[in-house]
């Protein structure tokens, strides 16, 4: 991919915001969303190619986002 055709910043900001609302990979099953739970698996890891793709770390993705949301280290 180069750099133009990186998605806008806009638009990685609306996409950012909508992959916080995606269930994690590890939360989908086929007991929990029957059947359909491979094609559900296969837009969350489209969502995060380009994430990466955009120079976004997926995982980094929800403590941008949503900062309160996200549990504090006991460390």
């Amino acid at each position: 991919m180069t750099e133009k055709d990186k998605i806008s910043d806009d638009a990685l900001q609306a996409l950012k915001i909508a992959f916080t609302y995606m269930p994690r990979a590890i939360e989908v099953n086929r007991f929990d969303h029957g059947d359909n739970y491979e094609t559900i698996l296969e837009h969350i890891e489209a969502v995060r190619e380009i994430l990466l793709l955009n120079d976004t770390d997926p995982d980094e993705v929800y403590d941008e986002i949503d900062p309160d949301s996200v549990p504090n280290s006991s460390y």
